[in-house]
């Protein structure tokens, strides 16, 4: 799935554009209960529900693709008859009519997915008729393929605010009425995956919300797939690698981070404008963590913690070097570097007023104040010249020369 394959199918979460024919759901209480459950046709619900249901469905495809949303391949095992991808494929083909497919689909959620509270699972089957493109994206009349598919959204389902509202029935503001409320998507999936405008039944698009966990139990127990970390999983884990290898000295386990993560940034921005494709190759190699390692001077136990542990790790899937790099630390580190640069200056220029103040206060007892700075003072010498003895002082085309405060040309 890439970036034009999200936006065509978000685009089709409108009224106007809206295929969807069919929705069943199922509230899981705080005790794993299969508490309501329902099934009915799409296009006939209120439009208030209409409405919201799209959202729903338009926010499970919201994200960064490779840390959002993850395209999972299904093991060959998990296609046969009995594995996870052999029941998706007959619930989709199925159009959601059968109740028994459904819960069997409830119950692989509400066992495989580790989390503590109300939630609703909700199920869309979309029939998709793909129109063909030209090569420059003009669209024709014509189908190029049929793309049949379910979105399975898993929503957290939370008790509202409590506040004050008026309590129309008894005439006066009081304690508001609390319900539960249904949220965005936590979780969710895309089956088949959706990849280049056709549909791949050997993969599915797996969505997650926060990226910091990607919930590798659903991966694996409900869908069957290996477990796949996301980019932000990848950057922390690596993070945590370089700091474990420098053990109790975080300060320098901390600037050899960020030195790294500049190694990183450097490898993507050569000065050359790659595409995503070009970029997304660049792999994180045991060979590329030597040269980092040797180029940031980080060497024995240390380098070898980093690299025997990161290939340890990164055992399944190699990371690409681009997630790995934390564009905020190294923003909030080029600030900081700037600060100190400045305040360098800062004190280089009060270290000369010094000088020039005390030049100028030491010169009150004689008629001639000579004042250079520290590197020309010993360019001075004197000369007789015509029986008369001068003060010479060594000048050169940039150079500025002021007599009593005053310029004066060269």
């Amino acid at each position: 799935m890439n970036k034009k394959d999200v936006m065509e199918l978000k685009k089709r979460f409108k009224k106007e554009a809206c295929s969807i024919d069919r929705l069943a759901g199922c509230y899981v209480d705080a005790g794993k209960n299969k508490a309501i459950k329902f099934n009915e046709s799409f296009l006939n619900m209120d439009d208030e529900e209409f409405y919201k249901y799209l959202e729903i469905a338009k926010k499970t495809l919201t994200g960064t693709l490779g840390n959002n949303i993850l395209e999972l391949d299904f093991p060959l095992e998990e296609e046969a008859t009995g594995g996870k991808q052999h029941f998706l494929y007959a619930l989709r083909n199925d159009g959601l009519c059968s109740e028994d497919l459904l819960d069997r689909l409830y119950d692989l959620i509400i066992d495989g997915y580790n989390y503590v509270g109300n939630y609703l699972i909700l199920v869309f089957h979309d029939t998709y008729d793909i129109i063909t493109k030209t090569s420059d994206n003009m669209k024709l009349d014509e189908s190029e393929e049929v793309y049949e598919y379910l979105l399975v959204s898993i929503c957290p389902v939370v008790l509202s605010k409590a506040g004050l509202g008026v309590r129309e029935d008894e005439n006066r503001i009081g304690a508001r009425i609390r319900d539960w409320v249904v949220g965005v998507p936590d979780l969710g999936f895309l089956f088949p995956a959706f990849d280049n405008r056709s549909a791949d039944i050997h993969k599915v698009d797996y969505f997650i919300r926060d990226a910091k966990d990607s919930h590798s139990e659903v991966i694996s127990d409900v869908l069957g797939c290996a477990p796949r970390m996301t980019a932000t999983e990848q950057r922390n884990t690596f993070s945590a690698i370089v700091k474990r290898a420098f053990l109790n000295d975080t300060e320098n386990g901390n600037e050899a981070l960020i030195n790294i993560q500049e190694s990183f940034n450097a490898l993507i921005n050569t000065g050359e404008e790659l595409t995503e494709n070009e970029i997304n190759s660049i792999i994180l190699t045991p060979e590329t963590i030597d040269e980092i390692l040797v180029e940031n001077n980080i060497e024995g136990e240390k380098a070898r913690v980093i690299k025997e542990v990161t290939l340890d790790e990164f055992m399944e899937e190699l990371p690409l070097v681009s997630n790995l790099i934390d564009n905020k630390a190294l923003a909030a580190n080029e600030r900081e570097r700037e600060k100190k640069e400045l305040v360098k200056e800062v004190a280089s220029l009060k270290n000369k007023v010094s000088e020039l103040e005390e030049a100028t206060s030491s010169s009150e007892s004689g008629d001639v104040s000579i004042f250079v700075y520290p590197e020309r003072a010993e360019k001075i010498h004197t000369e007789i010249i015509d029986d008369k003895k001068y003060i010479l002082i060594p000048v050169d085309d940039n150079s500025t020369v002021k007599v009593n405060g005053v310029d004066k040309d060269l």
